[in-house]
């Protein structure tokens, strides 16, 4: 049996995100309230290698979470997901890129949300917006933006500095298509 939703209600919405409660019966026939967290667009995240394959990681304060270590990423804003990574990227670390190859999407927390994620490799990077990048570091919170190898990125993650589990996924998308896991 799959789930089936008798009702929705919107519990509540702004421009990133609409949460609503659905009255269900679950694939074990039970009956319940099922609360859902929807994007209003899609997410992108990038993995920006330089020319010494070196992984651009930023480090920011998440109200959330706090302290993160991540990729390059945020919210389409409805824009196409290039469009979005490439103002992205820009934004939060002031690199173009002349190489752009899409890896494959994600879903974040899809046992409590409708969260479509972009992920994107970028290379050919060059230095293009620093002064655009420091006020939208400042904005986002951005304290930090370095350059690892990409096998320090993976001991991050192995050590637990990087949690984030859309970096995790996204770098595991470019390790997959750079064949570093073989």
């Amino acid at each position: 049996m799959a789930w089936v939703t008798h009702e929705s209600d919107t519990v509540y919405a702004n421009r990133w995100i609409e949460v609503r409660e659905d009255k269900v019966t679950g694939p074990g026939g039970d009956d319940g309230i099922y609360g859902v967290v929807r994007m209003q667009h899609p997410a992108v995240f990038v993995v920006a290698l330089d020319d010494d394959e070196r992984v651009c990681l930023v480090t920011l304060e998440r109200y959330t979470t706090g302290t993160s270590i991540e990729v390059p990423a945020g919210g389409s804003d409805g824009e196409d997901p290039l469009v979005a990574a490439r103002r992205e990227l820009l934004e939060e670390t002031g690199f173009a890129a002349s190489e752009w190859h899409e890896l494959g999407m994600m879903n974040a927390l899809n046992g409590v949300a409708d969260a479509p994620e972009h992920v994107f490799l970028a290379r050919g990077l060059t230095a293009s917006a620093p002064a655009t990048a420091a006020e939208s570091q400042r904005e986002e919170g951005i304290d930090q933006v370095s350059w690892v190898p990409f096998a320090d990125a993976l001991a991050m993650i192995a050590d637990g500095r990087i949690r984030d589990g859309e970096t995790i996924g996204a770098l595991a998308l470019a390790g997959i298509r750079l064949g570093r896991f073989r």
